[in-house]
C-alpha cells in the first residue's frame, strides 16, 4: 500500500481493535529465570474497570493485585504480635510488594530487609514498573536483597554485614502453602528442623508469620506448636470480585 493511501474499513477497524487491546493489556516484562519464565502483566478488566497487575511463572499464576488483603494482613498481624519500638523486619518474597509496603507503614519498623530469589522481580520495583515501587525505592529503611530465603535460614548462605543478624519479625510469602511449594527444595523448611533453623534468626520474643492460600492445616499447626511458644492460625476473608463471593487465606503467627 502506498504511503498516504486510504485504508479499507476492515483494516481500519482492525487497527482500532489492536489499540483497544493494547490499552487493556500490556506485558511489562518477560524474563527467563532459573525457576522458569516469569512475566509481569498489566491489564484493565473490562467488567471491573480496574487496573490489575499479574505475575505468572510459566503457565502458573503466582499473584494478582486484585487480591492483596491477605498479603497486607501478613504484615499487619505479624507486626501486631511484635514487641518493641525499634523493629528489624525480614520479608521473604517480594512479589508485588504489598507485604513490604504495609510493613513500612508501621512507624516502629527500624529496618526492612526483603529477600527474593529472582533479581528480575527486584528489578521490576527498581525500574518503577509497579504502583508502590516508589515506596520501596525511596524509604531509607528498606533494603531489597537477591537471595535464597531458605538457604539463608539454613545457614547455607549468609546475609551481608549491613543486614541485622536477628530479626524481631520474619514475614514469609513465597510458597502457595506449606504443602504446595514452588520448588521441592523448600519442603524441608516446613518441618520442625526447618523452623528451628528459622527461629535461630529471631530476636527474643520474635515473631514468625506465614501466608498460605489454604485453610488452616492441623498438621502444620502441630509443627509450629513443637517449635514456638505460641501459635495461631488466622483466617483472612476478602471479597472476590471474579466470583462475586468471598475467598479466604490463612496467616499463621508464631511467637
Amino acid at each position: 500500500m502506498r504511503l498516504g493511501a486510504s485504508v479499507g474499513p476492515n483494516v481500519a477497524a482492525s487497527a482500532v481493535w489492536r489499540r483497544i487491546i493494547s490499552s487493556r493489556f500490556e506485558e511489562l516484562d518477560y524474563q527467563e529465570t532459573r525457576l522458569g519464565p516469569i512475566s509481569l502483566r498489566r491489564r484493565i478488566d473490562p467488567q471491573l474497570h480496574v487496573e490489575i497487575y499479574e505475575v505468572k511463572l510459566g503457565d502458573e499464576f503466582l499473584m494478582s493485585s486484585l487480591f492483596t488483603v491477605a498479603e497486607r494482613e501478613l504484615a499487619t498481624l505479624g507486626l501486631a504480635a511484635s514487641r518493641g519500638e525499634h523493629l528489624d523486619v525480614l520479608v521473604g518474597g517480594l512479589g508485588l510488594g504489598y507485604t513490604a509496603v504495609t510493613a513500612l507503614e508501621d512507624a516502629r519498623v527500624r529496618s526492612l530487609t526483603v529477600v527474593d530469589a529472582l533479581g528480575e522481580v527486584i528489578g521490576w520495583h527498581q525500574r518503577g514498573l509497579l504502583p508502590d515501587a516508589e515506596v520501596l525505592n525511596t524509604d531509607e529503611r528498606a533494603r531489597l536483597v537477591e537471595g535464597d530465603f531458605f538457604a539463608l535460614m539454613r545457614g547455607d548462605a549468609q546475609f551481608d554485614e549491613a543486614v541485622p543478624q536477628r530479626f524481631d519479625a520474619i514475614l514469609l510469602d513465597i510458597d502457595h502453602t506449606p504443602r504446595h511449594v514452588l520448588h521441592p527444595s523448600h519442603a524441608g523448611f516446613y518441618t520442625v528442623d526447618g523452623l528451628r533453623q528459622l527461629r535461630a534468626h529471631l530476636a527474643p520474643h520474635g515473631v514468625f508469620a506465614l501466608w498460605s492460600d489454604d485453610p488452616p492445616d492441623a498438621e502444620f499447626i502441630t509443627v509450629l506448636d513443637e517449635t514456638f511458644s505460641s501459635t495461631r492460625a488466622q483466617v483472612v476473608a476478602f471479597p472476590n470480585p471474579l466470583t462475586r463471593g468471598e475467598s479466604t487465606a490463612t496467616v499463621y503467627v508464631a511467637t
